[in-house]
């Protein structure tokens, strides 16, 4: 097993980390290293990265009643604006950062935070960027069946979603790229509060009883089983949420596009019918589109 550990710690020196030939020199490692792991996570705000699998890369894996929903659109020639309702982050399944996100992540930051924006490719330092904020954004808590989001998994997950009032003034090209159906994937700008470190090895015992935690409740434990370990995400802070070609958790669709009103409602209590489901993806099938990340 040739194994490298990666880190998403942008303009930040970075831990140097060694190459794994087996899990459990690795397991020894993440074991020895969790604190400093640990913290170095909390210090950085995390994103997208580029190595994220996204599953409307392979549009051959999809029916044709699949790709008819994802491809919907909507006319623009008399209409500046629309709602968007996207959900920027899904619960229990493992991304390609090896984390896990758990229900009740998302709860403080919701209640905290009014000023979270929701941005194009976690731009949010540039007014250009900035697809809607203030009174034309309402973020919320919701589950949804993972059959709602387009995945033939059985169970829900607890997704943060946003109501998104998209301007043709305010971010034309974004207007734009959702008007034509090409937003498959969100992704949340976040930094971690509380998190803890998950080992699938009976060695390490405070680890090993967070797998055992919450292993069976991972959607994709294929995954998580092949790595060994995983990053069990409590808490986060959300700064933004953002739209972006590939996202490290792939199942954060554009789940409807209508026509916006002057207020946006909270519709965490609301009933949805299910959208058409997309064909399950393999977790295993994830893993190699991940190049061999850790």
């Amino acid at each position: 097993m040739h194994n490298q550990l990666s880190l998403n710690t942008k303009n930040q020196k970075q831990m140097k980390i060694p190459t794994f030939n087996t899990k459990k020199e690795l397991f020894k490692f993440l074991y020895e290293n969790k604190t400093k792991l640990i913290a170095q996570k909390k210090s950085v705000i995390k994103e997208a990265d580029g190595f994220g699998y996204n599953v409307m890369t392979h549009p051959e894996e999809l029916s044709e009643e699949a790709l008819k929903f994802l491809n919907d659109t909507i006319e623009t020639d008399d209409v500046n604006q629309f709602k968007v309702t996207a959900i920027i982050n899904t619960t229990n399944i493992m991304d390609s950062h090896n984390d896990v996100h758990l229900p009740g992540i998302w709860t403080q930051t919701v209640k905290e935070n009014k000023f979270m924006m929701h941005v194009q490719e976690h731009k949010s330092n540039q007014f250009d960027k900035i697809i809607s904020d203030g009174n034309d954004l309402k973020p919320f808590i919701k589950y949804y069946t993972w059959k709602e989001l387009g995945f033939s998994w059985e169970g829900k997950t607890q997704a943060l979603v946003f109501n998104s009032i998209v301007k043709r003034d305010r971010n034309n090209y974004m207007f734009n790229q959702y008007a034509k159906g090409h937003v498959k994937n969100h992704s949340v700008g976040m930094r971690y509060v509380k998190l803890e470190l998950a080992i699938n090895n009976e060695d390490y015992k405070e680890e090993y009883a967070v797998w055992e935690k919450y292993i069976e409740k991972i959607i994709n434990k294929e995954y998580a089983e092949s790595k060994g370990y995983f990053w069990a995400v409590k808490e986060a802070k959300a700064i933004e949420g953002s739209a972006v070609p590939l996202g490290s958790n792939y199942v954060t669709p554009t789940y409807q596009i209508t026509d916006s009103k002057n207020e946006i409602k909270d519709e965490s209590q609301t009933e949805k019918s299910p959208k058409d489901a997309l064909q399950e993806i393999s977790a295993l099938d994830y893993l190699k589109q991940l190049n061999n990340r850790i």
